[in-house]
């Protein structure tokens, strides 16, 4: 019976937790569509990496239709 005084909680640790996990994950996926759309928009501009190799037209033109 000692447990069912604490069932209260130890549901709302679970809860918690869960809300905070729920709410990182969240939180990543918005970033990284954020991500995404910045990195399209640069690409669109003819911005590139400095490690990434040389790319064709066609390969840009390619990127901007698809942002």
């Amino acid at each position: 019976m000692q447990a069912a005084s604490h069932m209260d909680f130890i549901v709302a640790a679970y809860a918690a937790g869960v809300a905070v996990v729920a709410g990182l994950t969240a939180w990543v996926m918005l970033d990284y569509r954020v991500q995404i759309r910045r990195l399209a928009d640069l690409e669109k501009r003819g911005v590139t990496r400095r490690s990434a190799p040389a790319r064709s037209n066609a390969a840009v033109e390619q990127a901007k239709e698809d942002a």
